[in-house]
């Protein structure tokens, strides 16, 4: 009776060792359609937290942009060259702006990067402001990001650039539930000029 006992001890172990990889990866690689309804993360917690960051060794699907929900910590990139797959992302609202699509759409379509003689390729800066209720800028955007390395006076050609590209666009248009909804959120835009260097240097 023992001996019987033991076997079966013996067989559900090998089957949760069996199963264990399997429930690893369903758990680890499933998108959960509503991550912010979770508990917060915590160093005890035996799995990641949500939504996960991007990875190069990650063997699942990589989201990098989330339209948060209002209250949230909006974050946004922008490319100098879109691809081609993002271009309709780029094309200004024809409207007020009633959604975070059409915020980001709008912010996107403003960007103007330094002339290509003053420029550096690869560089990325990433700023950080809030909106009033009426689409202005409730104080100037703050530097939290740039690529390590740069000169201050590449720093400073992009930061005006991002300046001069938003003062441009403010105010923007927002429909009232929408400026209601985003007065005072922070937003964090990341501009990356992926121009080609032969481009910018006028190689062929």
């Amino acid at each position: 009776m023992l001996g019987r006992f033991a076997g079966f001890i013996v067989a559900a172990i090998a089957g949760m060792i069996a199963s264990g990889p399997a429930e690893a990866w369903r758990w680890r690689h499933q998108i959960d359609a509503t991550p912010f309804f979770h508990s917060p993360c915590s160093v005890l917690r035996g799995r990641p937290c949500t939504p996960s960051f991007c990875s190069a060794l990650s063997h699942g699907p990589c989201i990098p942009e989330i339209e948060y929900p209002y209250g949230e910590n909006l974050q946004l990139t922008v490319e100098t060259v879109p691809p081609d797959a993002d271009k309709t992302k780029y094309v200004r609202p024809d409207h007020d702006l009633d959604s975070i699509a059409d915020l980001f759409a709008e912010l996107r379509s403003c960007w103007s990067p330094p002339p290509v003689d003053a420029a550096q390729p690869g560089m990325q800066m990433t700023v950080r402001f809030s909106f009033r209720r009426n689409g202005g800028i409730i104080a100037a955007p703050r530097l939290t990001f740039a690529t390590a390395g740069t000169s201050a006076e590449i720093r400073d050609t992009y930061l005006q650039a991002i300046n001069a590209s938003l003062d441009a666009c403010v105010p923007l248009k927002f429909t009232g539930g929408l400026g209601a909804a985003l007065a005072g959120r922070p937003i964090a835009i990341r501009y990356v000029d992926n121009r080609e260097p032969q481009r910018q240097s006028g190689k062929p």
